[in-house]
């Protein structure tokens, strides 16, 4: 059987889903539902693998990387997101994730970016088009609300917004470019 993988996603059946697969697959495979759980078997299993979610029921995922790497910096992390965005991105890859896939995503390129030894598949060259004005400003909240650590009303007064507008334009999926 292959290295173990943490799964970290706060959605009970996607979290299932992807640790049988995995493990149909011939990988080892356990999942967490919260960060607190899986720091916890992060300690206690020292996991090479970690498939992180970017939103867990609220919180930023981005925040358990440091703390993941803290207690084994030799972990291969693969950041999750049902919203991508070039900040978060960015923002993932910096803080030491190897990987940032937007789901839906096919076991494959999962299991592909844990076999890429760089960080290789993360195109972050310029579009040939620039961005439309409503991708722009998605991006700059995502940016703003990564800074306040997923603070919905730190984020609305730092861009000068009323919390419910703020969150009105995140409950909307990003924008195409």
């Amino acid at each position: 059987m292959n290295e173990l993988t943490l799964i970290i996603d706060d959605d009970p059946a996607f979290n299932g889903i992807l640790v049988r697969t995995l493990e149909r697959r011939g990988h080892h495979a356990i999942g967490a539902l919260d960060p607190e759980s899986a720091l916890e078997r992060a300690r206690d299993l020292l996991p090479p693998r970690v498939v992180l979610d970017l939103n867990l029921n609220g919180s930023s995922g981005l925040a358990l990387i440091p703390e993941l790497l803290a207690i084994n910096p030799a972990c291969r992390i693969v950041v999750l997101t049902g919203y991508a965005s070039i900040t978060t991105a960015v923002d993932a890859i910096k803080l030491g994730a190897i990987q940032y896939l937007a789901k839906p995503v096919e076991i494959e390129a999962i299991l592909g970016a844990f076999a890429d030894d760089e960080v290789s598949g993360l195109d972050l060259s310029a579009p040939d088009e620039p961005l439309s004005v409503d991708r722009l400003e998605w991006e700059h909240i995502q940016r703003v609300l990564n800074e306040n650590d997923g603070n919905i009303s730190a984020t609305a007064r730092a861009l000068k917004m009323h919390r419910r507008t703020l969150q009105r334009k995140l409950s909307k999926h990003p924008v195409k470019n």
